[in-house]
């Protein structure tokens, strides 16, 4: 297994994407540790990873509590004796309109959040991993410079952020052995509601593919668990690119 040993953080992990890269990671072995703020919904994430074979806890942490999150890392530590992987992959607050029209504390409040969530997981996992001289960090979201569409609001903005945050991460963790990549998609079609307002979106999701067919939560999970092994030692700094062809080369 990829991830035999290894112990893994998730946080959002009730979500579609959290818990597909949850359950990946346990697939392959890992000890996974899910967290969100709350407990009924990560139980259920939980639940289906255990039904699987898989090992997994559950914790209702806030992301935005500084002292909660790095007490919770180090609990994990303490159990586990490393903090191995940590994802975060909390769904961000997003703002949709033009810049022009978005009141100017409304976009502050929403960036604010998603950097503040990121910016404090990232810490309390490097905190560990620096001392244990390795360990790799996911980001989720990615951005393509050469895309750009009116009226996305903070949508576009903070994938550019999560972005500019990973750069600089990876910048200074890896003298310590610690690994730093964005996984990114142009969209799970499966991921939206399964009604009639959607079908347009799913479609287009499909239609800007090359391969004419869009990825899959699956595909999401089975992807982040080779990212986080050995086997990509030697990837850092880098987007993964799980869009089936949409985004250009």
């Amino acid at each position: 297994m990829l991830l035999e040993n290894k112990t893994a953080v998730v946080y959002g992990a009730a979500g579609d994407i959290g818990s597909a890269i949850a359950a990946g990671f346990a697939a392959e072995g890992a000890n996974c540790f899910l967290v969100g703020r709350t407990a009924a919904t990560l139980d259920a994430a939980a639940d289906k990873i255990r039904a699987d074979g898989g090992r997994v806890e559950t914790a209702a942490v806030d992301a935005l509590d500084a002292a909660a999150v790095h007490d919770h890392a180090a609990a994990i530590v303490e159990k586990t004796g490393s903090l191995d992987i940590s994802v975060n992959v909390i769904a961000q607050e997003s703002l949709f309109g033009m810049l022009a029209d978005i009141p100017v504390a409304d976009f502050a409040h929403s960036i604010s959040r998603l950097v503040t969530s990121q910016l404090i997981t990232t810490q309390a996992a490097a905190k560990h991993m620096v001392a244990q001289e390795s360990g790799v960090i996911l980001f989720f979201g990615g951005s393509d410079y050469g895309n750009r569409a009116p009226g996305l609001g903070t949508v576009q903005i903070g994938s550019d952020t999560i972005e500019a945050l990973r750069r600089q991460w990876a910048c200074e963790l890896g003298p310590h052995n610690v690994r730093v990549l964005t996984l990114r998609t142009s969209g799970i079609p499966e991921s939206l509601p399964d009604i009639p307002q959607t079908e347009m979106a799913k479609q287009s999701i499909v239609d800007s593919t090359l391969l004419k067919r869009a990825a899959t939560l699956s595909d999401v999970g089975q992807v982040a668990a080779f990212a986080a092994s050995d086997r990509a030692r030697s990837i850092t700094n880098a987007q993964i690119d799980i869009s089936c062809g949409a985004y250009g080369g």
